[in-house]
């Protein structure tokens, strides 16, 4: 028995130092991953002590913060006029920078966390799923952990890098801090305007850095060069794929965000003198653009364009492996165009060509003009998917599976 016993326990030890060996093993070669949102991607809690409101029905004063984006409660008409009010920014001219509207202090919640990347709502109703999909497959398929080997870096979406510091300072300490615990460097998987964000933020580490913390950059619909939808949003607005509002409600809030105008065309992708806007009495591109905004009476709007253009014209190579992604083949605003005398308060037409319904392809494609640019041996991987819309694809089973077999190469799992 004694025997027989020790073979036991013995046998028992082995099979538990294996398991702990592969745990460790699996644990050593696991990438930590950052998800990082695009324009309207993170949640945002706001605290009320307004000495007017726009409605009857609005509160001036809460006790403690409160989700208004994106508090799906919140959008029913009327209401919805309390959160626009609460949500625009008030520009200033002499410090180039934003502020909230009086009475209202905001907040982006849960950075390092995923739920507040993962929904947009905390109620977690289907409708404000986000990074959710992408966050599930990661955490069923490769055993990923939340909060210690898959992390959100949200942030305040209206804003452009100019006034992000915090949000920079952040991931720098989230990325060093997740690499230390879990032994490997870094993937940061961004959507939309997150990629443009993530550029932002690696063009300012050193390459040094980089090769310590940083494995790949994976940006899907990232709109590299900007999008012609911008231009059409500071005169009609945009329900940002939120199908129970109309394009026009949001827009006295999104027209005071300096991220609108940071995503306006950029030089390095348009002509200067290629048509944008076609009107019966002129036409407006980027070599007139302060024209447009003069015609709109949206001033506002061209001082934060030269605030945030600098950084559309900063396009160097991130200096780390980028996986690129994006679809193809859904039509996408190339132009808009105005019947005599309907510019500007009437909806324009649309002339169409070639993106992702909200990015034109040029601008998706950026990522290919760093083929060449990049020379340190990090090598760029361009892949398209055709009819993937920009607003859906983060609900795509497609995308999911893309983000899932780059973590399996990774990782060396089949």
């Amino acid at each position: 028995m004694p025997t027989e016993k020790y073979t036991a326990l013995g046998f028992l030890s082995i099979l538990l130092l294996i398991s702990a060996s592969t745990g460790a093993t699996e644990a050593a070669i696991r990438h930590p991953i950052i998800l990082v949102p695009g324009d309207g991607g993170s949640q945002i809690d706001a605290k009320l002590n307004k000495t007017e409101v726009v409605h009857y029905l609005c509160e001036k004063k809460t006790n403690d913060f409160f989700n208004t984006w994106l508090n799906l409660e919140l959008l029913v008409p009327v209401v919805i006029d309390c959160l626009v009010d609460n949500l625009r920014l008030v520009y200033n001219n002499e410090t180039r920078t934003t502020s909230n509207s009086p009475g209202v202090e905001t907040r982006v919640p849960g950075f390092g966390d995923t739920s507040s990347v993962e929904w947009l709502d905390p109620s977690q109703l289907s409708l404000s799923k986000y990074f959710n999909n992408i966050a599930n497959t990661l955490v069923s398929k490769l055993n990923y952990t939340r909060g210690v080997d898959l992390h959100g870096a949200p942030y305040d979406f209206r804003k452009a890098p100019n006034e992000h510091e915090e949000f920079f300072a952040n991931m720098e300490a989230t990325i060093e801090e997740t690499v230390k615990r879990n032994g490997q460097s870094a993937v940061i998987v961004t959507h939309s305007m997150g990629g443009l964000m993530a550029l932002a933020f690696l063009q300012r580490q050193s390459q040094s850095w980089k090769d310590k913390h940083v494995s790949s950059l994976v940006t899907l619909a990232a709109p590299w060069g900007g999008s012609v939808k911008t231009v059409k949003v500071f005169v009609t607005g945009d329900n940002l794929g939120v199908i129970i509002l109309s394009s026009g409600t949001l827009k006295d809030q999104q027209i005071t965000s300096p991220s609108l105008a940071w995503l306006l065309p950029s030089s390095l992708f348009w002509k200067p003198d290629e048509p944008l806007v076609l009107t019966h009495e002129k036409n407006y591109s980027l070599s007139n653009l302060r024209d447009y905004f003069s015609d709109i009476d949206w001033l506002t709007g061209w001082e934060m364009r030269k605030d945030t253009e600098k950084y559309s014209l900063n396009f160097t190579a991130p200096g780390v492996e980028v996986h690129c992604a994006h679809g193809v083949g859904v039509a996408t605003v190339e132009q808009l165009k105005y019947a005599k005398d309907k510019f500007p308060d009437s909806s324009p037409g649309l002339i169409m060509g070639d993106g992702d319904g909200t990015v034109n392809l040029r601008s998706l494609e950026g990522c290919s003009k760093w083929n060449q640019a990049q020379n340190n041996g990090k090598k760029i991987y361009h892949q398209t998917f055709p009819g993937l819309d920009h607003m859906e694809s983060l609900r795509n089973d497609k995308i999911a599976q893309f983000v899932l077999n780059l973590m399996r190469v990774k990782i060396n799992v089949p």
